[in-house]
């Protein structure tokens, strides 16, 4: 064991630098799948943990005031009900922050979905102007017990006594209103009601709904929403984040597993005169074997250790989400258990690689085979001489030869290169993507920039005449968002008409072409997904207890209510109901507009009858998958470090060997160097050539798949642009020259006894 460690410690010192290398690569590849880890963690327990102690509703219906709710307490699977209670909808304003909202008059802590208290108190009878608000619309308006809230345009005043988590579908500026937990007897006799339904089963939501549709009618429903639906809201961008750490995690694991397989290979082809000294010394192929795998194992292990404290000790430093998520993640149950398991799995996925390369140290003769001394690559090709006749430079001649000639060695070298190179394609392929959503919201189906909603005191004409008159708006598209009930009942989806037929709505369409004539509609991809449907469908759907039948023509990128989403023109919603009018406006801007300004403008232009809005972007949640992305290129260009390394190593002792014939035949010590750094740096530019070829559709499948499956709908990918190709190809081509020029010229320096030492 003493003559085991001896000799690992000065190989180590011989190969110091990829040694370090080999410990940065698993760190980072341990901290991406920590960091994925917690984002899972963060993304699903917080709401998990919300509805399982708050006892929490699988399913909410708003009705007409006078429905019998009474009912559904009796139909099979439900375990308890909820209310009704009565709600309406307002808009409330502190600090001159506005918000809508849904009142919903609750007399006492309910034991279903029970709001659970944050800061405060809960309702008091006694205090008629008293209220809870749910936590998320608590952030938004800055607002905490004590606060006194306003209604415009009246002289209510409501007083935060407390704020609550649920598990309820969150506040959403412009979409989903925030809720707040009122007495009865602010409420009003207006607006409706709501109740909730706990599942014996949740996974018979669909059914349920179905029944107590079924059982309340079709036109007494205004609304349907489920757990589901509550959840996969909160999960949000976290659970996305979560997703690509994973996968390049899982993706560099793999990658660096390839990268130590090779460089174990190319270091056994060059210690084979040392491994055949230690057999014949008395060295077992166990021992041998068991030299290499302790060494890598080793440097897996710091290399995991390392990461796992730096997540467990800096982790929760980290500003913005990720941090907060790793805070979370560390104070729930199972995370002693992850942060242990997932540096484990790694150090034994690398054992298991190192130990397949290790292998074939064992079986290496105790007398090493002679070589021979001949130029490696074999005899010149016709092109080869051809090109010799043009007099170009001999060094790079041989160097282009040896890598064409060399297939079975240069191609698996190719191949463990390119694919670091192809996840740095796939990275700065989704960087490239936010990039432009960013910078182009109407690509992600958002050519508005602002949404404003009026609270009834201005008309059609004069809400238009107030937004066109300021100079940075560059189109009004007056529309309405209705809750329609899709067939069987199971579920609601948005139905939005938006524009005229005269003026439409420019929809971002992916697929088909847009809505021109009556009837016509375009779907989101949730929507598709939800009614197994297609382009040139003809759907059916409710509209408070009035059918209406649509053909979808197109499939639009819809980000808003996971895609379920259909799309028409206020024309063609006004043929079913003359009597429709527009309840919000989408207004575009000019080019370089702030949102912000114009919508500050537009709310003293209206005198406060207007709620003015910036479109939410899902982009906007993405914007830490940046940093995410830089951090991952460069575990990744660690990794193809080391299989660079790796091979300009063999290919440096394959010039050693051919020393002695390239100077036999006159080549000078730079015309050697240059046959490999050459044969480096095609290996290199293949490398490039396939990363590129196989990463720019990949990315392009795996952006449009996440769309797809997220209800957004595929069309939004984005490659990197040409200069970007063009400087990752430099950058590798060029680096892997560099570096294999120092080595090259200090084996072309040896003796030529000295050469033949190490190449025997």
């Amino acid at each position: 064991m003493r003559a085991t460690l001896r000799w690992a410690h000065s190989d180590l010192r011989t190969h110091r630098g990829e040694a370090l290398f080999l410990v940065l690569a698993t760190a980072g590849i341990v901290v991406s799948l920590l960091l994925a880890t917690a984002l899972f963690g963060y993304a699903t327990n917080p709401w998990q943990r919300v509805f399982t102690q708050s006892r929490g509703a699988h399913v909410w219906i708003h009705t007409v005031k006078n429905a019998d709710t009474g009912r559904l307490a009796s139909l099979d699977g439900v375990q308890a009900v909820a209310g009704p209670y009565p709600d309406t909808f307002a808009t409330v304003s502190v600090r001159g922050v506005r918000a809508s909202v849904e009142l919903r008059g609750t007399p006492a802590p309910p034991s279903v979905d029970r709001p659970l208290l944050v800061s405060g108190h809960w309702l008091d009878p006694r205090d008629a102007g008293g209220v809870v608000l749910e936590s998320s619309l608590a952030r938004v308006l800055l607002a905490e017990p004590g606060d006194t809230l306003t209604l415009p345009d009246t002289a209510r005043t409501l007083t935060v006594v407390g704020v609550a988590e649920s598990a309820e579908p969150r506040y959403r500026p412009g979409e989903q209103p925030g809720l707040v937990w009122a007495p009865p007897g602010a409420i009003g006799d207006g607006g409706g009601q709501v109740v909730g339904l706990r599942l014996t089963d949740p996974d018979d939501t669909d059914y349920a709904v179905q029944r107590a549709v079924t059982v309340l009618g079709a036109g007494v429903v205004g609304e349907v929403s489920t757990w589901r639906q509550a959840r996969a809201e909160a999960q949000g961008d976290d659970r996305l984040l979560g997703q690509v750490l994973g996968l390049f995690g899982v993706a560099a694991l793999l990658a660096a597993g390839l990268a130590v397989h090779g460089a174990i290979g190319a270091r056994i082809r060059g210690h084979l005169r040392d491994i055949s000294v230690l057999k014949a010394i008395g060295f077992t192929p166990g021992q041998v074997v068991r030299i290499f795998l302790l060494q890598h194992v080793a440097y897996a292990v710091l290399g995991s250790v390392a990461a796992a404290v730096l997540v467990r000790g800096l982790g929760p430093r980290v500003p913005g989400r990720l941090g907060d998520a790793v805070g979370v993640w560390q104070g729930l149950p199972g995370h002693g258990a992850a942060l242990f398991a997932v540096p484990v799995c790694t150090v034994l996925f690398i054992g298991a690689v190192t130990g397949l390369a290790a292998w074939r140290a064992g079986r290496v003769p105790p007398v090493p085979v002679p070589r021979r001394t001949a130029v490696s690559g074999g005899r010149l090709t016709g092109a080869a001489r051809r090109a010799l006749g043009l007099r170009l430079p001999p060094g790079v001649l041989l160097g282009w030869h040896r890598t064409v000639t060399s297939r079975r060695r240069t191609l698996a070298t190719v191949g463990r290169f390119a694919l670091p190179l192809l996840l740095v394609v796939v990275a700065t392929s989704a960087w490239t993507t936010i990039d432009r959503l960013h910078g182009h919201p109407e690509r992600l189906g958002l050519p508005a920039s602002l949404t404003v909603r009026t609270d009834g005191t201005l008309d059609d004409r004069e809400t238009r005449a107030v937004l066109r008159r300021e100079p940075s708006v560059a189109a009004v598209y007056p529309g309405v968002q209705l809750a329609a009930l899709v067939p069987g009942q199971t579920s609601t989806i948005a139905l939005r008409g938006l524009g005229t037929r005269q003026d439409p709505y420019p929809y971002r369409v992916a697929e088909g072409r847009a809505a021109r004539g009556p009837d016509e509609a375009v779907a989101g991809q949730g929507l598709l997904d939800l009614l197994d449907a297609h382009v040139g469908d003809w759907v059916r759907m409710t509209v408070a207890g009035q059918p209406q039948v649509l053909h979808i023509v197109g499939r639009s990128i819809e980000p808003a209510n996971a895609g379920r989403v259909i799309s028409t023109s206020l024309d063609t919603l006004r043929e079913n109901d003359p009597g429709l009018s527009a309840t919000l406006y989408q207004v575009r801007l000019r080019p370089a507009a702030d949102p912000h300004q114009v919508g500050a403008a537009l709310v003293r232009a209206g005198h406060g009858h207007l709620d003015v809005h910036p479109v939410p972007s899902p982009a906007d949640g993405l914007s830490a998958l940046r940093g995410l992305v830089a951090g991952l290129v460069c575990v990744l260009a660690l990794i193809g470090l080391i299989e660079l390394l790796a091979a300009i190593g063999s290919t440096v002792r394959e010039g050693e060997r051919d020393l002695p014939a390239l100077s036999a035949i006159g080549l000078t010590p730079r015309q050697v160097s240059a046959i490999t750094v050459t044969a480096t740096a095609c290996t290199a530019l293949a490398a490039v050539a396939l990363a590129t070829a196989a990463g720019l559709p990949l990315a392009h499948w795996l952006i449009d798949a996440q769309a797809r499956s997220s209800g957004i709908g595929a069309g939004i990918a984005a490659g990197p642009s040409p200069l970007l190709l063009a400087l990752l190809a430099v950058t590798a081509v060029g680096g892997a020259a560099a570096l294999a020029a120092v080595p090259a010229s200090r084996a072309v320096r040896r003796r030529p006894a000295d050469t033949l030492n190490t190449s025997g």
